[in-house]
């Protein structure tokens, strides 16, 4: 990662434009051409600076709901509960730890109702005991890259 690419990553950290080209906004305010912008942001996606570009959405403030969850899962079984918990649409992403609790994921639900039904759901397929780690609080750390 170079410096530019320092610049943009601290940059869109700051937001996007909502406009008819954003892309051109944003690549205007770092002087360079919208095809650059758009060229290095996939290199940082596609080598794994980057894992994902795109909008967070709050999805309390939109009447849905969010948890964080955790399975100890034995290791002879994990690929086989991997695959039933990232069967269920709620679940936005999954990944190993190495902790007691050695798989976690996130639930997204439309209601809040949801995600008790798909706590309950997962632990029946996988006859897992699942531990919900609902967010307490929420809070924004920024990240500054030196150039």
């Amino acid at each position: 990662m170079d410096d530019i690419d320092r610049h943009i990553i601290n940059t869109l950290q700051a937001g996007f434009p909502v406009c008819d080209a954003p892309y051109q906004q944003v690549a205007m305010q770092l002087g360079l051409t919208e095809q650059a912008l758009i060229e290095r942001l996939q290199t940082l996606l596609d080598n794994g600076t980057l894992t994902r570009f795109g909008p967070l959405y709050h999805a309390e403030l939109m009447g849905g709901a969010l948890t964080l969850a955790a399975v100890k899962t034995p290791l002879d079984r994990f690929a086989e509960v991997t695959e039933i918990i990232n069967a269920f649409p709620e679940v936005a992403h999954n990944y190993a730890r190495n902790h007691a609790l050695n798989m976690w994921f996130v639930i997204a639900t439309e209601t809040p109702e949801q995600i008790r039904h798909t706590l309950t759901a997962i632990e029946q397929k996988t006859g897992l005991a699942v531990v919900n780690m609902p967010k307490i609080n929420e809070y924004f750390v920024g990240l500054k890259l030196e150039a």
